[in-house]
């Protein structure tokens, strides 16, 4: 049976592979702004630069420093065994299989979306689409091992991201979000994210406690994910998705939290909906917020935390 993406992510573990470390967080001069939020029945919290730290702040297809993709272009071929089924044109492999990698992430970026005004790209797809092409020069996969066409592209995905931004829970994430399923709160992910997101938030729980398990502190039901949702922040649609379903339950939006790092993409909306806000600035590369947004009523959170643990003082 095919290794699943959470499987496939501890097999790597036994290998001696390098991998990015991710970036120390590099705290703001912010001072923490705690109230008691009553009624808060509910907390979704969003994932990088909230729950995971990364660099650069947030997820991306491709980062600033062009030895780190080349290099994690590299590895991806080497690790997939992709060569053999690429066009040899002078130069690196890196080199050529970027020319690939853009012009397939510009086809997809420039793709009709419907209904939706913040579409949101799918790593796999990328993966997917430059796959195809290697099917052309009579590439092959061990279907066996990795599954069907998606599956393989998410592990492809997975590989390739993983070697592109190092991602480790912030301090603190792990009790942050114990206490709040302790107190008896539903907990949920409100959150820009790809197929392996939950992956990379479960193995860094897992890595500041033993014990820690996602799905018992965020059920898979309460999970709103960008990439599940084709539709990534500030959009109305992901928002909207979410409170449905929490309706559903008998939770109305102002019984909401929604904790996240930008006052665009996370606040804004999240108030515009009449949710309850908090912004965490523990890490000047996530946080997006300047002291003009701070004044502005649609951009001011209800509070502000610098420490993930201060949850516990927000919810009671």
């Amino acid at each position: 049976m095919p290794l699943s993406i959470d499987q496939y992510a501890d097999f790597l573990d036994t290998r001696d592979l390098p991998w990015p470390v991710a970036p120390d967080p590099d705290p703001p001069k912010a001072k923490a702004h705690l109230a008691q939020l009553p009624r808060v029945r509910a907390v979704l919290w969003n994932v990088y630069g909230t729950l995971l730290r990364i660099s650069e702040g947030e997820l991306k297809f491709e980062v600033a420093n062009d030895f780190i993709v080349e290099v994690a272009l590299e590895k991806t071929i080497h690790e997939f065994k992709m060569w053999n089924s690429m066009s040899r044109k002078p130069g690196q492999p890196s080199a050529y299989m970027r020319e690939i990698y853009l012009k397939v992430l510009s086809e997809i970026r420039l793709a009709p979306s419907p209904g939706e005004k913040f579409p949101e790209i799918l790593a796999e797809r990328i993966w997917e689409n430059i796959i195809k092409k290697l099917f052309q020069k009579e590439y092959k996969f061990d279907a066996g091992f990795y599954g069907s066409l998606n599956e393989y592209s998410r592990k492809v995905a997975y590989f390739f991201h993983a070697s592109l931004q190092g991602t480790a829970c912030y301090a603190g994430a792990a009790a942050a979000m114990k206490a709040v399923a302790e107190a008896g709160l539903k907990q949920g992910l409100l959150a820009d994210g790809q197929c392996f997101t939950t992956v990379q938030l479960q193995r860094g729980l897992r890595r500041q406690e033993e014990s820690a398990k996602l799905d018992d502190l965020a059920a898979p039901t309460l999970r709103w994910i960008s990439s599940e949702c084709k539709a990534r922040k500030p959009s109305e649609n992901l928002f909207r998705s979410a409170l449905q379903s929490l309706e559903q339950q008998g939770i109305d939006a102002n019984e909401v939290l929604h904790v996240g790092s930008s006052l665009e993409r996370d606040v804004a909306p999240a108030k515009k909906f009449g949710m309850r806000t908090g912004l965490f600035a523990g890490d000047r590369a996530s946080l997006a917020a300047t002291a003009e947004q701070l004044k502005d009523a649609n951009y001011r959170p209800d509070v502000l935390i610098t420490e993930l643990p201060q949850i516990s003082q927000v919810i009671g």
